[in-house]
């Protein structure tokens, strides 16, 4: 009989606590909303370069207008191995950027250089350049990447 009141006591307290939590929850929702939004637009525009950004970001025709005429640049290709070989730009060095942090000695020599970061579409080059900028170098990111820079008229090489 003690056991089945015991049992009967704990069912009563554990709905009580879930009434009050599902209260608590339907009166707070508009606020853990709230929240919510403001934390996924924050990553979102973290993710984009648009916040917490120590580095430039440059749009293709400012990237065409250096490759051409700055000589202390360097090109950097955070693209797969796949994406390279399709096509890339003279000269550029490639270190895909799951890489790029255990392989930043292959850019000893542009230490002291800008480097311009492109990808495929400018998303991998903000990862890369915020890894960059942590690591002493300078980067400039490309907005809209590779497939930008094409719609400007730069050319690439296989």
């Amino acid at each position: 009989m003690r056991n089945k009141e015991s049992s009967d006591i704990i069912s009563k307290i554990l709905i009580i606590v879930i009434r009050y939590k599902m209260k608590f929850i339907t009166k707070h929702s508009n606020i853990f909303y709230w929240i919510t939004m403001g934390i996924l637009l924050f990553w979102f525009a973290y993710t984009r370069g648009w916040i917490l950004a120590n580095f430039e970001s440059i749009d293709a025709k400012q990237a065409m207008y250096l490759i051409e005429e700055d000589a202390n640049i360097s090109l950097l290709d955070v693209r797969t191995i796949l994406e390279y070989k399709e096509g890339h730009l003279r000269d550029s060095t490639l270190i895909p950027v799951q890489a790029l942090a255990q392989n930043l000695g292959m850019l000893k020599y542009d230490k002291n250089k800008r480097i311009l970061v492109y990808c495929r579409t400018g998303n991998r080059s903000i990862t890369a350049s915020r890894i960059l900028e942590a690591n002493g170098f300078t980067p400039i990111n490309i907005k809209g990447g590779i497939l930008n820079l094409q719609k400007v008229g730069i050319s690439v090489v296989k």
